[in-house]
């Protein structure tokens, strides 16, 4: 699995929308990879941002 997929497992596990400084706890990935992660799946239109630096998967 690549960071990307963890990155949006761990999105989609969570119950709230997360920080990526929580992504990178929750995941144990380093926080710069959690955050190219989350460039990619906003591009993908994967994940969404209700408020500022939250995000969480797209229902």
């Amino acid at each position: 699995m690549d960071n990307v997929e963890l990155v949006f497992k761990t999105f989609m596990e969570a119950e709230k929308p997360l920080k990526s400084g929580e992504v990178a706890e929750l995941s144990g990935l380093d926080k710069k990879e959690v955050d190219k992660a989350i460039k990619v799946l906003k591009k993908e239109e994967k994940i969404i941002s209700p408020k500022r630096c939250f995000y969480e998967a797209k229902k």
